[in-house]
């Protein structure tokens, strides 16, 4: 068996005697000797290179990306008869971490802070807000009630993080429920939830059904301290509807570090829009234990086991 493994990251490919494993390039078209590959891995890869690898790898029988999101191997253009396994739980801590980040960045002001500290400039207006009576409950997640759109395993880190600083987490899936002991309501009660939000996380992956899923309406149910943090992706949110809210005052902040176009164009209003922190898709960009999932999935390939993983198509 041909295992392609990706340039982009070392992995420990526990190979089993008959395999070959070949490091290729993630930008570049693959090479035509490796076109017989039955395995491909894929980090960081280029759009260019995965569409290639869908063209032509004509013997494939399966993808794993090590990105918990699919959306770019489900892109390509890989047949039906190709199966994909995502990179769910490999970025589960940074992931969660940096959510955790940016959310206490927003609430806390970070970025009007540091935007003083450049200017030395001792910023008295902040202060001033945080102590005043109509900002009490604000400026901290002590007694906040945090909604946590998209309640996988990278929510299940980030919520008991959020609860053990005072935040009242609610998470909201496609079923409601209780998941890893805390309260989930199903997607369809999302409006009577964001009323209630002070914070508003997305892990929300990209989707046909979720594209601007944060849209000006959902935005307008949110009261006007509310903060909003994406570390899912960057389609899920109307960045039109979210400049204009912040620029109107009917939102309190945001922080994103996933956007709809990837590098963020030089021109884009985000870049300027107030009380808004920008971090470059930052989040969860080294998996962990990559090795483990992957040798697991193979032995699971070798005995016509169920691999881990496997994406819906």
């Amino acid at each position: 068996m041909k295992i392609l493994v990706p340039d982009t990251i070392p992995l420990d490919v526990r190979a089993a005697p008959g395999d070959e494993v070949v490091v290729y390039d993630a930008a570049a078209p693959l090479p035509v000797e490796d076109r017989d590959a039955q395995v491909l891995v894929a980090w960081a890869n280029s759009p260019d290179n995965l569409a290639d690898a869908a063209r032509h790898l004509t013997g494939l029988r399966w993808v794993q990306t090590l990105a918990a999101g699919p959306d770019a191997v489900l892109a390509a253009g890989f047949g039906p008869d190709v199966t994909v396994t995502s990179g769910r739980s490999l970025h589960d801590g940074p992931v969660a971490e940096h959510a955790l980040a940016l959310v206490l960045a927003a609430v806390r002001r970070l970025d009007e802070l540091g935007a003083a500290q450049r200017e030395h400039r001792w910023d008295r207006a902040v202060n001033a807000a945080q102590a005043a009576p109509a900002t009490a409950g604000r400026y901290t997640l002590d007694g906040a009630h945090v909604v946590i759109w998209g309640f996988g395993s990278i929510a299940a880190r980030l919520a008991p993080l959020l609860a053990a600083l005072g935040a009242r987490v609610t998470g909201v899936a496609s079923r409601s429920g209780e998941r890893h002991g805390f309260p989930v309501v199903a997607d369809d009660e999302l409006a009577t939830l964001l009323p209630t939000a002070d914070v508003l996380v997305s892990l929300l992956p990209a989707l046909p059904t979720t594209r601007h899923a944060l849209d000006a309406e959902r935005i307008d149910q949110l009261p006007d301290h509310a903060v909003v943090v994406n570390v899912g992706r960057g389609a899920t949110v109307d960045e039109g509807a979210l400049v204009a809210a912040l620029r109107a005052g009917t939102l309190g902040g945001a922080a994103l570090d996933v956007t709809e176009t990837e590098p963020l164009p030089v021109g884009s209003p985000l870049w300027d829009a107030p009380r808004l922190i920008l971090t470059p898709h930052v989040a969860g960009n080294r998996p962990q234990r990559a090795s483990d999932l992957l040798n697991a999935n193979l032995d699971a390939l070798r005995a016509g086991e169920e691999l881990r993983n496997v994406v819906p198509r």
